[in-house]
């Protein structure tokens, strides 16, 4: 028979001889707490530092996967149709809530989906080991796309507008008002390549800053009018993100095109 502890010596305290006798204590939030502290200081130290890490990944792929879902995706310029505004291997972030539910301005610059056949046929690349990772990375928004199915120009004539090359001085009209264009590659003289058309509803006529070099909407006339439908286009280019010495917001010049009466 154990013998009675007389009061005040040493041993289990008062609160801890009431919480021992309380069925259910080990489970109050205190305790529960203490045990989880006890188990992060009894795991590996690397084990916690890889949980750590692949918690930090999932949230950014997922982050980066909805960014480029509903707000920014990633494009890769390939060629000097827009020099010197976006130079070859510029990589941009567009803004896919133009033209929807932002709408779309002269001068923007827009990224569109290749469905006239203006590009060449790519031929099929052979799938390399790391195809695959390249390819996910893609889709969730970490790398640029580079697949070439995309051309990227800048919007002259909205829905309704007259656009005409040229006037006298050599510079386009629209609803007949010469414009000054001050987004044009400034190296060389463009070339003056006549047309005169009204875009259609639904649709946009849309050129390259790198005029002599860029087969734009005066180019593809025979497929559809040279036009692109509005459906077509992934956002508006908002920056230059790579490289680091070129990084800037991309400008759609406004005043270039404030005093252009409203198309038909």
């Amino acid at each position: 028979m154990p013998e009675p502890r007389p009061e005040g010596a040493p041993g289990a305290s008062g609160a801890e001889q009431a919480d021992a006798a309380v069925p259910g204590a080990e489970n109050r939030p205190e305790s529960r707490a203490a045990a989880k502290t006890a188990e992060k200081r009894d795991a590996h130290p690397v084990l916690t530092w890889l949980k750590e890490i692949a918690t930090v990944v999932v949230i950014a792929v997922v982050l980066s996967f909805l960014i480029k879902t509903f707000l920014f995706r990633a494009f890769f310029i390939p060629s000097e149709s827009m020099v010197d505004t976006l130079d070859v291997d510029d990589r941009i972030f567009v803004n896919l809530l133009v033209p929807e539910p932002f709408a779309l301005s002269r001068g923007d610059v827009v990224v569109f989906r290749d469905t006239k056949g203006w590009l060449p046929a790519v031929p099929d690349k052979a799938d390399g080991p790391f195809t695959w990772v390249q390819d996910s990375l893609t889709f969730v928004g970490l790398l640029p796309d580079n697949s070439e199915q995309h051309l990227v120009k800048r919007v002259i004539g909205l829905p309704g507008d007259h656009v005409v090359c040229c006037e006298a001085g050599g510079k386009l009209t629209i609803n007949g008002k010469a414009i000054d264009e001050g987004y044009i590659n400034p190296a060389e003289v463009p070339q003056v390549r006549a047309f005169d058309v009204v875009v259609p509803e639904g649709k946009v006529w849309v050129m390259g800053d790198n005029r002599n070099h860029s087969a734009d909407s005066r180019a593809h006339m025979d497929a559809d009018g040279g036009f692109i439908d509005l459906d077509d286009l992934e956002g508006k280019a908002a920056v230059i993100a790579w490289p680091l010495n070129r990084i800037t917001t991309l400008d759609n010049y406004p005043d270039v095109f404030k005093n252009v009466p409203p198309g038909s």
